[in-house]
């Protein structure tokens, strides 16, 4: 009985060591400011010579979803603690993998957006950055039947860069 309750008081005690630091931290790993209340994720424009239609849509959405799930965070329209905005600079597809008779193996769907993160509370942590990533596929494959799914595969992973760096004090 003795050692359980010696156990459960250092418990307690690492907990507060670790809720006392200079953020709050969720069980994603973020490191959120503590003062930060609000969140807003400004409709990320397509500014890429070949448009998807529905890339802003769902690149915003995610990021969107990722930091309400993932924070505590209240989102806002307007003027918030922590904003996002940005544009997709590039949605291209590349031959990759060329075989000896010059024609491509494989084609890789590279798509690049650059986001501006803002914090209120701390302007030391804001930044501008291009996040990219790409996905690789068959070119015997018909690029319109596939597209969607390598868009989610590629959203899923900006998302997850852009709020790793974000808010990843490591």
């Amino acid at each position: 009985m003795i050692c359980k309750k010696k156990t459960i008081k250092y418990l307690v005690i690492i907990c507060l060591i670790f809720t006392q630091s200079c953020g709050i931290y969720s069980f994603s790993g973020a490191s959120i400011p503590k003062d930060a209340k609000t969140i807003s994720v400004k409709y990320i424009l397509n500014k890429a010579a070949l448009v998807e239609p529905n890339l802003s849509n769902t690149l915003t959405e995610n990021l969107t979803n990722k930091c309400l799930t993932e924070t505590s965070l209240n989102l806002v329209e307007g003027d918030a603690d922590i904003i996002f905005r940005g544009k997709i600079t590039d949605y291209k597809v590349q031959p990759i993998s060329i075989q000896n008779n010059e024609t491509a193996a494989q084609n890789r769907l590279i798509i690049t957006v650059e986001i501006d993160y803002i914090n209120k509370l701390d302007e030391n942590k804001n930044f501008k950055k291009k996040f990219s990533d790409f996905s690789d596929f068959n070119s015997s494959e018909n690029f319109s039947n596939i597209e969607i799914d390598l868009n989610e595969i590629i959203i899923n992973n900006l998302v997850d860069d852009i709020f790793n760096y974000s808010f990843s004090s490591w």
